[in-house]
């Protein structure tokens, strides 16, 4: 089912029409009456039926609104105008909001892709896009996209880690929102094309370990930072050490043993890396 325009007409004109043609069908019936005349009350109360069939034409949309026609159960197409309109009469008139709505999931517990349970929740901003699916394809679109963007999120969620400390170019929950809502966005779409909705965004707004394994994975992420500020710390030592003993032979014209070189670089290293504050000792020559 594919959404079609439906037959619609200015509706300010049919409004004149009914109003003038009841005043007529009135007169007719009120004058025939007090004549004696069956024609003319005939021809006033068939006036009158036409302005009633003509009532059930009349229509109002809101903006960014719209309504489906059906005619005993047959869909005849949707006005998406804002206005008041004419259309086919005996027609069942469904409303349809056009707005951009959105809503906020649960925050849901799932395992990401290594297994590790986290909590997530995301908003997802949508609108319809085609009357017809939203009505007929499914039976409460609102509700399909609500399980719908559940479910993707549950999906999406465990095809990425929340967090790596191996591969720092691997796409991660935590590390990528952006890349992951974009995944989010394009799973859900394709999911909710059959409901005729348009996704316009969807953003995480919650993400979080487990609580039952926060505090372990708090500990692995410190750990981690550390060991890799103590990889950029011993690399920083290794090129100012070997920076100061290139200056020493250059500059100073020192002729350094293997062994001074070993203690000049032990020193500089324990100076650099060490996390407290070193104590200089004098060296005053061996005694005799």
């Amino acid at each position: 089912m594919k959404e079609k325009n439906a037959f619609h007409v200015n509706g300010y004109l049919g409004l004149l029409l009914t109003i003038i043609g009841a005043l007529l069908g009135a007169w007719l019936v009120w004058t025939g009456s007090r004549n004696s005349s069956m024609g003319m009350i005939v021809l006033g109360g068939i006036i009158l039926l036409v302005v009633i069939i003509f009532c059930t034409t009349l229509t109002i949309i809101q903006p960014n609104e719209a309504k489906v026609l059906t005619f005993f159960g047959n869909y005849i197409g949707t006005i998406r105008d804002a206005g008041l309109f004419m259309t086919v009469p005996f027609t069942e008139k469904q409303r349809v909001s056009l707005r951009v709505c959105n809503f906020n999931s649960q925050i849901l517990k799932v395992n990401d892709s290594k297994g590790n349970p986290v909590e997530i929740a995301a908003v997802i901003v949508y609108k319809v896009v085609d009357t017809s699916k939203a009505l007929f394809s499914v039976d409460d679109y609102e509700q399909f996209v609500q399980i719908q963007s559940e479910s993707a999120i549950r999906h999406v969620a465990s095809e990425y880690p929340y967090d790596t400390f191996e591969n720092g170019d691997a796409l991660t929950l935590r590390s990528n929102p952006t890349e992951v809502s974009d995944r989010l966005t394009a799973e859900l779409q394709e999911r909710l094309n059959v409901a005729g909705v348009k996704i316009i965004e969807t953003r995480l707004t919650h993400l979080a370990y487990a609580t039952e394994i926060a505090s372990a994975m708090l500990q692995k992420q410190q750990s981690s930072a550390i060991l890799s500020a103590r990889k950029i710390i011993v690399e920083g030592a290794v090129s100012i050490t070997e920076d100061a003993i290139d200056r020493l032979a250059k500059e100073a014209d020192l002729n350094l043993t293997d062994e001074q070189r070993l203690q000049i670089i032990n020193n500089i290293m324990v100076a650099i890396i060490s996390e407290r504050g070193t104590q200089p000792v004098i060296n005053t020559g061996t005694q005799q």
